[in-house]
């Protein structure tokens, strides 16, 4: 289903050819980011992950952020990061 209205709190930042590695099933994977906020990340990754799956992304700026997949389209996931209490 394709969003009428943005209903993202928080701003994305665009990135270009960055890429990371995503953690999933035990299997390291190199990907594509293609926009991250403090609380996500969209990347292009071709398999495709069950939502509410359990993932982590090495960022080169963050080191390693846990999550979990919160949608799957068109060989694009999104991440859902952990958030701290």
């Amino acid at each position: 289903m394709r969003r009428i209205f943005d209903e993202r709190i928080e701003p994305r930042t665009e990135t270009v050819s960055q890429t990371a590695v995503l953690e999933l099933r035990g299997r390291k994977h190199v990907v594509r980011l293609l926009n991250i906020s403090r609380f996500g990340a969209m990347v292009i990754f071709q398999s495709m992950p069950h939502i509410g799956e359990a993932v982590a992304l090495h960022l080169s700026d963050r080191g390693r952020v846990c999550g979990q997949v919160c949608w799957v389209r068109d060989g694009r996931i999104g991440v859902n990061f952990e958030t701290k209490s």
